[in-house]
């Protein structure tokens, strides 16, 4: 392993600014970080991009005027491990979604809980092993642990809705959900490219989210809906959910609102759930072992062939302009999979 510098090149934001705006990511130099006692320091060889970056760089300027790394998603090698480090050693290939409350992984060096990484797919490269960790780790706690459904149960039976089934959390369940239960997975999707890409990664039916939900989802799955994951339009949808769902359906949600019509889902008494797959990192709950867990089972799953990356475009080399442009993509609501970036 080649010696570790003192710094390091990084990409970050001073300001809240609109995407297109040169100065609202900028490429600067930073120290590298030194890794805590069950930390490791991981080369970054691939990033991939969220909704959550953009949102963190429209929330606000940083604290204090200091520049902050953005960037959860990623891939790399272990370089370093600190002192009470037991999962992982030097050289070790992983892939992780880090933590909402620590610096961010677009930079060349990265300090992240060991807890929270697994070692990532060997027949993947590292870009492809990027795309997953978030949007896996949101899908497995959304319908395993929130709905409740039982990883290899393939004869439960019922349907699951899953909108925007052809981004990058939406993708991901699809695939889940067709690989590890019975379920019958309905997607939302409107272009046609988009439509193809939510059958490809597992869902059985597609209906248009652009059009009235309900008498669509009454031709598709006339017996009703017993599980909703909901990505996006949660509140302008939920009269649809409740209309479509059995009683005693479940929905969980990923999306924000600041308020939600929940009492028409009262008189079928279906349940209502948030995934935040950023909890156990923030509230370091005592289970946070689990997403390391998670992600060595999903890695296991895609080495296995069960499950496929999501990475659709890759912009090249981690710089501000390179990932300026993944910004906007994701602002644009638009995106197929995940977008990556790659290198130095």
């Amino acid at each position: 392993m080649s010696e570790i510098p003192t710094t390091m090149p990084a990409v970050a934001y001073r300001r809240s600014l609109p995407v297109d705006d040169p100065e609202s990511l900028l490429d600067i130099e930073l120290p590298v970080p030194q890794p805590g006692p069950r930390d490791l320091l991981v080369r970054i060889e691939a990033v991939a991009v969220n909704p959550v970056d953009y949102k963190v760089r429209q929330s606000g300027d940083p604290e204090g005027g200091q520049p902050k790394v953005l960037g959860w998603d990623a891939a790399g090698t272990v370089v370093a491990v600190g002192a009470e480090v037991e999962l992982f050693a030097v050289g070790d290939e992983v892939y992780y979604a880090g933590a909402l409350n620590r610096p961010g992984t677009n930079a060349r060096y990265h300090a992240v809980d060991e807890r929270v990484v697994a070692r990532k797919p060997a027949k993947l490269s590292f870009t492809e092993a990027a795309a997953l960790p978030l949007t896996a780790l949101t899908a497995w706690e959304g319908l395993f642990e929130r709905l409740g459904l039982h990883t290899g149960a393939l004869d439960q039976e019922g349907a699951l809705l899953v909108t925007a089934a052809a981004g990058g959390v939406g993708s991901f369940v699809a695939q889940l959900a067709r690989a590890l239960t019975g379920l019958t997975v309905i997607g939302t999707a409107s272009r046609p490219e988009t439509v193809e890409f939510a059958r490809r990664m597992g869902a059985e039916h597609v209906v248009d989210h652009h059009k009235p939900l309900a008498p669509q989802l009454a031709e598709v799955a006339p017996r009703g809906l017993d599980h909703v994951f909901s990505t996006a339009g949660t509140d302008r949808n939920l009269p649809a959910y409740a209309e479509a769902l059995n009683p005693f359906g479940s929905i969980v949600a990923i999306d924000d609102h600041d308020s939600l019509p929940v009492g028409v889902l009262k008189p079928k008494g279906i349940s209502f759930h948030w995934e935040f797959m950023f909890t156990r990192s923030l509230f370091r709950t005592p289970d946070l072992d689990r997403q390391h867990r998670i992600l060595t089972r999903v890695a296991r799953l895609a080495d296995a062939g069960v499950l496929t990356t999501t990475a659709t475009r890759d912009l090249g080399p981690i710089t501000a302009a390179n990932l300026r442009e993944a910004h906007r993509l994701q602002e644009s609501g638009s995106t197929i999979g995940k977008t990556t970036l790659t290198g130095f």
